[in-house]
């Protein structure tokens, strides 16, 4: 049985509204119904983000994958949220919207199913930029707490000022590139926004007292150095930080950058960090 077919099996998924800063947003709930799983309340929430470059993408972006995480990750539910397109509304709605769905969740764990324990977030691309800014709004404005964050591929340069960004060897690389550019024109029309740390949290000069992260870059990923920069800041900050490079996956055709992670190392690593935190847990 394929990992599709097995998550196909073994899971159950919910349509919900959730809401955002502003308006309601379409989020999809991810939960095993394992037999040993099934009727217990989850300790454990993800607030997932898909990518998009900020100003596209949906919850079908990361469907596979989310399926694919949960089936590996029975424990794990994972809220995944839609949040408001930059074609509609640029900077700073989209990191408003990922605060108030972190607030959301919590305060409607009964009916998600989830005891409340712990809620960590995620995303991929511009929703790993979203679930990263998050994390710094949740420590500004005193909650929600979060027990980790797991960044797949982040975009967090507006300048794409990296080596990775600038020097890359092929059309498809460059072809990502040029929609990152046009992704941050879309959502930053004010260039001034570009340095806030919740437009860029790269940028940012205060990253202490932050939840542990996973981050996960590509070999051959343009936004491979602003993801390991981010992470190697965070180290020096005392975040405690796993930052775990993908080997080569192909970017093309679209989607297939959501769906590498299911076929490489991402599954495994995030299984990996779970497991560190629940060592470093303290007992009751």
């Amino acid at each position: 049985m394929s990992m599709v077919e097995l998550a196909a099996s073994s899971l159950q998924t919910r349509e919900l509204q959730v809401r955002g800063a502003a308006d309601l947003l379409a989020a999809r709930l991810y939960m095993s119904d394992a037999s040993d799983t099934a009727s217990a309340k989850r300790d454990s929430l993800i607030v997932f983000f898909h990518g998009g470059g900020f100003v596209g993408g949906s919850l079908e972006d990361a469907d596979g994958f989310l399926r694919n995480l949960v089936c590996n990750n029975p424990e794990q539910m994972v809220l995944s949220s839609n949040y408001t397109l930059a074609t509609a509304r640029p900077f700073p709605a989209a990191a408003e919207d990922a605060h108030a769905v972190l607030l959301w969740a919590k305060k409607n764990k009964g009916k998600l199913g989830w005891s409340g324990k712990q809620l960590f977030v995620a995303g991929i691309e511009a929703g790993a930029n979203l679930a990263a800014v998050s994390t710094l709004m949740a420590r500004d404005r005193s909650g929600p707490e979060l027990a980790g964050q797991i960044l797949v591929m982040p975009m967090l340069d507006p300048g794409l000022t990296t080596c990775s960004m600038r020097a890359m060897p092929g059309l498809e690389q460059a072809e990502v590139a040029d929609a990152c550019a046009a992704a941050y024109r879309g959502y930053l029309p004010n260039a001034a926004d570009r340095t806030h740390p919740y437009a860029s949290p790269l940028q940012s000069s205060r990253l202490k007292n932050l939840p542990p992260a996973l981050i996960l870059s590509g070999e051959d990923d343009p936004l491979r150095d602003e993801a390991e920069q981010y992470g190697a800041k965070l180290i020096a900050c005392g975040v405690k930080t796993t930052v775990c490079r993908m080997p080569p996956a192909p970017l093309q055709p679209p989607g297939a950058r959501n769906e590498c992670a299911c076929r490489r190392n991402a599954l495994g690593a995030i299984a990996g960090f779970f497991a560190g935190l629940e060592q470093i847990a303290p007992t009751a």
